[in-house]
């Protein structure tokens, strides 16, 4: 498809959702979908974009419209902070945290209702000394599954990913110890990833005779490149420390605990209008998948929607009053 006709048929995928995710559409609130009443065949008239506006304003009350049951889960332990910051933690420590498939339906549960349940960050995290050490080998194992099996397992894999990834809430990785394989997959999915001395990454696939499934070839080659994805998975090469943070693995690195600082950057952009926060998570990915043509006109509908959005009035107000903190250097 080229550029242009790429571009003319946005404004009506933008009205189905389809900007936000294909695979998020009818869990997250779209203000695109809402609009569903006038189709716009080609592009987005500025009358069409102050329709899409309007559907901003009840944006915060629409995050609450339902609870989120933590007895429905298991192997994630759910905790509720303040300001909308809840706390998901991988709880299978004696496995090392490992992904079964009972965990993948979890957070695919999680990550469907997130949006409309007030959840404004998610800090995932994992119990024990490891964050986690990827597919659980030992269920793959015993489930002798054939290939069309293991291909709708890694189908769910990339749905609770996606969930992640496009779904519009902040999502922020507490890692210690293994990062590794599908564990990396799942860290990838995050928005903000913290490290400490302990941990390390991995994408071992090669020395197990498999090969990955739940997007590495996707998002640790857009981290580190894909020479070094390549070189990770043939090799198991082990990336660690200041040198992890370097090639992209994580944001930041701390001594000790990382769920703290996870925490301390949740209660930060918990303090963002929640509009910017789900444009931020969703469009920024979106928009790296699109041509540059593309990618320029969806950031252009994006600003428009939330940069008019009421709530940002008072903001605007107290910066150009000069009672809003300024950008300064760090000391």
């Amino acid at each position: 498809m080229t550029g242009l006709s790429r571009t003319a048929d946005l404004g009506s995928e933008l009205v189905e959702g389809l900007f936000l995710s294909n695979t998020v559409r009818g869990h997250t609130l779209s203000f695109w979908r809402a609009a569903t009443s006038f189709r716009a065949p080609c592009c987005f008239t500025l009358d069409n974009l102050l329709k899409l506006r309007k559907f901003s304003i009840p944006f915060r009350s629409f995050r609450m419209a339902i609870q989120i049951d933590k007895s429905r889960f298991t192997n994630l332990a759910l905790e509720e902070r303040e300001n909308g910051v809840w706390v998901v933690t991988l709880n299978r420590p004696t496995k090392r945290n490992a992904l079964d498939i009972d965990t993948i339906e979890e957070l695919v549960e999680f990550f469907s209702v997130a949006p409309r349940a007030g959840v404004s960050v998610a800090v995932l995290a994992g119990s024990g000394d490891h964050f986690c050490a990827g597919l659980d080998l030992i269920e793959h194992h015993d489930e002798d599954r054939s290939p069309a099996d293991f291909m709708h397992v890694c189908l769910r894999w990339h749905e609770a990913f996606n969930k992640m990834e496009y779904g519009g809430v902040p999502v922020v990785a507490a890692l210690q110890g293994a990062v590794v394989g599908g564990g990396l997959e799942l860290a990838s999915s995050a928005h903000i990833r913290v490290m400490n001395e302990t941990t390390y990454f991995a994408l071992p696939e090669g020395q197990r005779g498999l090969f990955t499934g739940g997007g590495a070839t996707i998002r640790v080659t857009d981290l580190v490149g894909k020479a070094r994805m390549i070189d990770m998975m043939l090799t198991g090469r082990v990336y660690q420390g200041q040198e992890a943070v370097d090639l992209g693995l994580a944001q930041y690195i701390v001594e000790g605990s990382t769920l703290d600082r996870a925490m301390e950057i949740a209660d930060r952009i918990s303090q963002n209008l929640p509009l910017s926060n789900f444009a931020i998570c969703s469009a920024v990915s979106h928009i790296q998948n699109m041509s540059a043509l593309d990618g320029a006109y969806a950031e252009a509908v994006v600003a428009g929607v939330v940069n008019t959005q009421p709530d940002a009035r008072a903001r605007l107000a107290a910066f150009a009053d000069k009672s809003a903190a300024r950008v300064r250097r760090n000391d």
